[in-house]
């Protein structure tokens, strides 16, 4: 699943993309030709998955590496929701999903994850890709189909921490969502999905408390992503 604006894009992804059993088939108009990824698949830009719960600050620290390091911020949730934005007929398949509550294909999220990759691979030092894997099968999907990712960024933060910084927001986003039901059960469902993927990429995981000031806690990020460049 994605969320995306306010709405929650829920992604199928049991058994294989390719063969799977989709609860709604984009029609041929709206799916993507095959795309070539030969190029991305042999160069040596590596490519970071960054979790954490609602509220952990993780899109900060996003910010802060791009500008540092160069690298193309990437959110699931943002690439479906231009997609929505655009009109095309892809687009169009996607807002009627999202509006009948039915499954985005997973197949499509990583079709325009390659997209937005080989848009920017003449132009970047890396990716970081922002709130994916949501399930273990879509980092197993990833890496089978595009590539290996060379590092996890977590960042670790209590749920009570997480919960004042959402209502703390709430106060001027005028978020649906942003409510302390809402909130309690969005984290909860964050922790149901993430553990598995933290213990399928564990040799990968790079564990970052993050509950102290922003500077302190790119201070973490940045030692792990120079002693990636040295590897």
């Amino acid at each position: 699943m994605f969320r995306t604006g306010g709405k929650l894009f829920k992604t199928h992804c049991s058994g294989s993309v390719r063969g799977m059993a989709m609860a709604y088939a984009l029609p041929k108009a709206a799916v993507i030709p095959e795309i070539d990824i030969t190029a991305l698949r042999k160069s040596n830009v590596p490519i970071i998955w960054v979790l954490g719960g609602p509220g952990c600050g993780k899109g900060t620290q996003c910010d802060k590496i791009v500008q540092r390091y160069g690298y193309t911020h990437l959110s699931t949730g943002d690439l479906l929701r231009d997609a929505v934005k655009s009109g095309s007929a892809r687009g169009q398949q996607l807002q009627a999903i999202m509006e009948k509550g039915e499954l985005v294909p997973l197949s499509v999220v990583l079709d325009l994850l390659k997209e937005a990759m080989m848009g920017k691979l003449s132009n970047t030092s890396g990716f970081l890709i922002d709130g994916y894997p949501r399930e273990v099968q879509q980092g197993e999907e990833f890496e089978n189909q595009i590539k290996a990712c060379n590092l996890i960024l977590y960042f670790d933060v209590a749920d009570d921490t997480m919960l004042k910084r959402l209502l703390k927001r709430a106060e001027t986003s005028g978020r649906a969502d942003d409510n302390e039901a809402t909130i309690k059960k969005r984290l909860e469902l964050f922790h149901s999905h993430s553990k598995p993927v933290v213990q399928r990429y564990n040799e990968k995981v790079k564990t970052i408390p993050a509950e102290t000031d922003p500077e302190s806690i790119f201070n973490q990020v940045c030692q792990h992503l120079d002693s990636l460049m040295t590897v």
